[in-house]
């Protein structure tokens, strides 16, 4: 059972990497390049409202899924999955208007902010910070 479990887990990881690797193919977002620029001042890039929102849903969820998997193959705890989804969902719900609104009125918080806050919508950074916890936690109840 034990070499199921990390081998899940590592299906799970290369999930993740999957869906970072494929962003340019699978998903719509004008500010990779944006972002990626070197000039000082990037051109703001047009783009549509819908796609870029529902591409950044698809995302999460694709991020969503790989990272309980994750949470779930490494603990074995549904309550602590179902923790980690609330605790991941909570975080987007909280970035992501800032995110949309960082884009709404044209980076005019800076690129450095918009490009963090970015980073907090597009990568499934909170699986992060919730496996140590989780890992943490574990140990305080032995």
């Amino acid at each position: 059972m034990n070499k199921i479990k990390w081998l899940l887990v590592a299906l799970c990881i290369i999930g993740l990497v999957g869906v970072r690797v494929l962003e340019n193919k699978i998903f719509y977002d004008p500010f990779l390049k944006y972002f990626a620029s070197t000039s000082a001042n990037p051109a703001f890039p047009q783009f549509e409202w819908a796609g870029l929102i529902g591409s950044h849903l698809f995302r999460f969820l694709l991020n969503l899924i790989f990272s309980l998997g994750i949470v779930h193959f490494l603990f074995l705890n549904k309550k602590w999955t179902f923790q980690a989804m609330v605790l991941i969902t909570l975080s987007f719900i909280l970035f992501f208007p800032i995110y949309l609104y960082s884009v709404y009125t044209e980076f005019s918080f800076g690129n450095l902010f918009s490009f963090y806050i970015r980073r907090f919508v597009i990568q499934p950074l909170p699986v992060l910070l919730i496996v140590p916890l989780f890992y943490y936690r574990k140990n305080i109840i032995k």
